[in-house]
């Protein structure tokens, strides 16, 4: 009897030894896993506290405060904006408004009839100068699309008040999808009719 209880008793200890290794290595292992799972939804953005060197700056115009310096502001006669100089008031908006003039008229025909429409159009943002800078630039496709829009105009649509200001608010939502497209962000927050014919 003493035998076998000394034989027992030296198998113990092995198998309780193998079986925490075991045990410890799938810790680890699972351990490792759910690490690895949780930097991978890091870097995703799932968890916020990602370090500095992986959040990414914003680099979409800002808007800027009335009576702030704006460093991407245009000199005088650049972009169709005149030179005045910002002056803040006390009522409206804390933002500063600039604003875009196009040159040239637009004129389209107007949908499903024979009449015309000529416009002149102004934009404008409380955004700094880059957004003014993007439309000079890509005023060809800006042109474009606001051709678009007024031929996909009812002729009854810009007889009436209401109708000319779900015109703006088209033509407003066209020209922020070609800055939106050419550059990554729109910018524009209004248009408004200089003048506008129809016949």
């Amino acid at each position: 009897m003493s035998e076998e209880a000394v034989e027992g008793d030296t198998k113990s200890p092995k198998k309780k030894g193998t079986g925490l290794v075991v045990k410890a290595g799938i810790a680890l292992t699972l351990l490792a896993i759910g690490g690895g799972a949780a930097y991978g939804l890091q870097l995703a953005g799932v968890f916020p506290g990602a370090s500095h060197d992986q959040v990414e700056e914003d680099t979409n115009p800002k808007l800027v405060l009335k009576g702030e310096e704006d460093p991407y502001a245009f000199s005088s006669g650049e972009a169709g904006e005149k030179a005045i100089p910002d002056v803040p008031g006390e009522g409206g908006s804390k933002y500063r408004t600039s604003y875009f003039t196009f040159s040239d008229d637009f004129t389209s025909n107007l949908k499903d009839t024979t009449g015309l429409i000529q416009v002149s159009l102004a934009v404008a943002t409380h955004r700094d100068g880059r957004v003014l800078m993007w439309l000079k630039k890509h005023e060809l496709a800006v042109r474009s699309a606001v051709v678009v829009v007024l031929a996909d105009t009812p002729e009854e649509e810009v007889l009436t008040p209401k109708g000319k200001e779900r015109l703006q608010e088209r033509l407003t939502k066209a020209i922020n999808d070609v800055l939106i497209e050419a550059e990554g962000f729109g910018g524009i927050d209004a248009v408004y009719f200089r003048s506008l014919l129809v016949q």
